[in-house]
C-alpha cells in the first residue's frame, strides 16, 4: 500500500501563522498526516498529538469533526501559538479538496459602472446567482452611483432606522438589501462600496466573524499602501486609530455562494446623515461628542487622495494579490438587474417587509 503523501493543503491564519498539512489517504481514511508550518507549539511532543488526531478520519470529514479531534487529541497543557484547531481543520479540508484557497479560483474585477443605487443593490443578487450557477466566476465589483439613498439591512425596521420625512425632503430613497447589518447613507462620491461574490468553499468552516477579516485582508493591504493603517473591530467594523471608517455585511445564499460587501466612508455629510438616520442619533448619544453635526471624511482626510485614486489602489492590490483579470457587466445582466428592481427591490412589499 502506498503511503506517500498525496494530499497537500495550506492556510495562512489572518494575523497569525502558516499552517501546512501533507496527508496520505487509504481506503477512504487518512492513513498518515504530517502537520507543519511556521507556527509555535508547546511542548514539542504535541505535534505528535496533532498528527495522530488526524489519522483515521474519513476523507470526507467535516470541519467540526477535524476541529474536535484536534482539541480532544492534544495533551493536557499543550498550547498553540499563531494557529488553532479551526486552522488545522481548514488546512485539512483544503488538502482533501473540500475547501478552497484564493489561488484556486480565477478572479475577475469589475471596475465602477455608474448606475442608480437600487440597481447596485439588485445587481448583487444577480451576480451572486450567476456565480452560483457557474455563469460567472468569483468576482470583485466596485460600486458607483450618482443618486442618494439609504440602504438598510435585510432585517432592519424602516421606521426605526430612517426618518422617512427627512429622507423625502432631501430626495433620499430608502432601499433594502438582501444582507444583514446596518444602514448605509449613500450620496454621490461620499463613500466607497464594493462587493465580493465567492463560492462558500473559500470560507469553509469559518464563522461570519472569522470570514470578515479573511475576506477583507486585501483591503487592509490596499489601505496600508496609501498610508491608512486599518484593522477589523469585531464583528464587522473596519477602523483606524481615528475611529470607524466602514462596515461589512454578508449573505450566504443557497447554491454555494457568498455575497460579501463593504462600505467605507470617504466624505460623509454628517449633518444630513443624522437628520435622515434615526440610529445615528442613538449611537452617538453616549459617546460624549460635543457636536455630532460636523463634516466627517475619514478616508479623504487620512489618505489625502481623491476617491478614484483610493479605488485604483484597491483594484491594483486585489489584482496583484489574486492574479485577477478584468471583467464586465453585459447587457443581459443589466436587463436582469432592472427586472429584479421592478419585481422586488422597488416594491413596497420588499422595502417595508420589516415596517
Amino acid at each position: 500500500m502506498n503511503h506517500g503523501y498525496t494530499h497537500h493543503g495550506e492556510y495562512k491564519v489572518v494575523g497569525g501563522k502558516l499552517v501546512v498539512v501533507d496527508l496520505s489517504v487509504a481506503d477512504g481514511v487518512i492513513a498518515i498526516a504530517s502537520l507543519n508550518g511556521d507556527f509555535f507549539l508547546e511542548p514539542d511532543e504535541a505535534l505528535f498529538d496533532l498528527n495522530e488526531a488526524l489519522v483515521g478520519l474519513p476523507e470526507n470529514v467535516e470541519h467540526a469533526v477535524v476541529r474536535d479531534a484536534v482539541l480532544n487529541g492534544l495533551r493536557e497543557g499543550a498550547v498553540m501559538f499563531g494557529f488553532d484547531a479551526d486552522a488545522v481543520a481548514r488546512t485539512v479540508r483544503r488538502a482533501l479538496g473540500h475547501a478552497t484557497a484564493w489561488a484556486d479560483h480565477r478572479w475577475e474585477v469589475i471596475a465602477p459602472v455608474t448606475m442608480p443605487i437600487i440597481e447596485n443593490v439588485a445587481l448583487d443578487e444577480v451576480f451572486a446567482r450567476q456565480v452560483a450557477s457557474g455563469e460567472r466566476g468569483p468576482s470583485l465589483r466596485i460600486w458607483d452611483w450618482n443618486d442618494s439613498g439609504v440602504v438598510i439591512g435585510s432585517f432592519q425596521s424602516v421606521r426605526n432606522e430612517v426618518d422617512t420625512q427627512a429622507a423625502a425632503e432631501h430626495g433620499i430613497q430608502v432601499i433594502r438589501r438582501i444582507s444583514g447589518g446596518g444602514a448605509m447613507f449613500m450620496e454621490a462620491g461620499n463613500c466607497i462600496t464594493y462587493s465580493l461574490y465567492l463560492p462558500t468553499s473559500l470560507v469553509d468552516g469559518m464563522s461570519f466573524a472569522d470570514s470578515y477579516p479573511f475576506l477583507d485582508a486585501w483591503v487592509m493591504e490596499a489601505l496600508a499602501c496609501i498610508g491608512v493603517k486599518a484593522h477589523y473591530k469585531p464583528l464587522n467594523d473596519i477602523a483606524t486609530d481615528a475611529g470607524k471608517i466602514g462596515g461589512a455585511a454578508q449573505k450566504r445564499l443557497a447554491g454555494g455562494v457568498v455575497l460579501h460587501h463593504v462600505t467605507m466612508s470617504y466624505d460623509i455629510d454628517a449633518e444630513k446623515m443624522l437628520k435622515v438616520l434615526r440610529i445615528g442619533r442613538e449611537k452617538i448619544s453616549d459617546k460624549g461628542i460635543a457636536s455630532a453635526v460636523k463634516r466627517v471624511d475619514p478616508l479623504k482626510s487620512q489618505a489625502h487622495l481623491a476617491r478614484n485614486e483610493i479605488i485604483d489602489a484597491m483594484i491594483d492590490t486585489f489584482t496583484r494579490r489574486y492574479s485577477a483579470t478584468v471583467g464586465g457587466i453585459d447587457e443581459a445582466t443589466r436587463q436582469a438587474t432592472r427586472e429584479l428592481v421592478d419585481s422586488k427591490f422597488a416594491t413596497e412589499t420588499w422595502t417595508a417587509r420589516v415596517p
